[in-house]
């Protein structure tokens, strides 16, 4: 279970953060949860489609690492073997709360970092630390800051881009069936990609509209990187 607390330098001034990357400290996720702003460098080593969550209905973009559940094809007992790991899961343990302050008489709410007090990563002995002996913030803490920030716009920004695709109705569902060389059968449901015919036959304007928001962008990259479902399956017959 979690346990997200507010992130202080007196409370946790000795703790470390362990950046190893294993299914031990819950990187085995088959997907990450990615948004457009990522996608130009997610696009060269991840297929990046769309999920939908079956309670709130709601879609979002996903790097997929996997082919079933707890299964990523990019972690061995040397690491993760890609030069680049998304964002989503390389920020754990930390995540963005919010904090109610007061200023000027006015009741705000103000962004700060939580940590997953009951994560794997956690650590006293090893790992990077998160203040400097007097206090002040470490450089990777800094760099968790920014990197919270980048997803917390993008995470926006990203639901914006998923209301674009279902106004002009660009997401299809589909299944993919993939056969290994050992002739197991395999396959994937519950996904969704952008359907070529009816972004083909969009109206000028409506293709105009999507550039002006960099999201005709994202839409190629995002067919682009499915040429990367090959790679993954490259991947999985290696294990076999």
């Amino acid at each position: 279970m979690n346990k997200h607390v507010l992130l202080n330098n007196i409370d946790h001034k000795d703790l470390k953060i362990i950046t190893a990357r294993s299914a031990e400290y819950g990187d085995n996720q088959w997907f990450s949860v990615t948004f457009p702003a990522e996608f130009r460098s997610l696009q060269a080593h991840y297929p990046i489609f769309f999920h939908k969550d079956q309670t709130t209905g709601q879609f979002f973009a996903v790097a997929l690492h996997g082919f079933q559940h707890k299964e990523n094809l990019f972690l061995n007992a040397d690491g993760w073997q890609s030069s680049y790991i998304p964002l989503t899961l390389r920020r754990q343990p930390f995540l963005i709360g919010l904090q109610t302050v007061h200023e000027d008489g006015l009741e705000l709410k103000q962004r700060v970092i939580h940590i997953d007090m009951n994560s794997p990563r956690i650590s006293s002995t090893q790992g990077e630390p998160l203040f400097h002996p007097y206090g002040g913030n470490t450089q990777y803490l800094d760099d968790i800051g920014d990197m919270l920030e980048t997803i917390h716009h993008g995470l926006i920004d990203g639901q914006t881009f998923i209301d674009a695709l279902l106004e002009h109705e660009l997401l299809e569902s589909f299944s993919l069936d993939i056969t290994l060389d050992n002739g197991q059968q395999h396959q994937m449901i519950g996904f969704y990609t952008i359907n070529e015919d009816t972004l083909a036959e969009l109206p000028p304007e409506a293709l105009a509209q999507l550039h002006r928001k960099g999201y005709l962008q994202a839409i190629y990259m995002t067919l682009a990187s499915q040429s990367r479902v090959r790679n993954l399956l490259d991947l999985k017959n290696a294990r076999q």
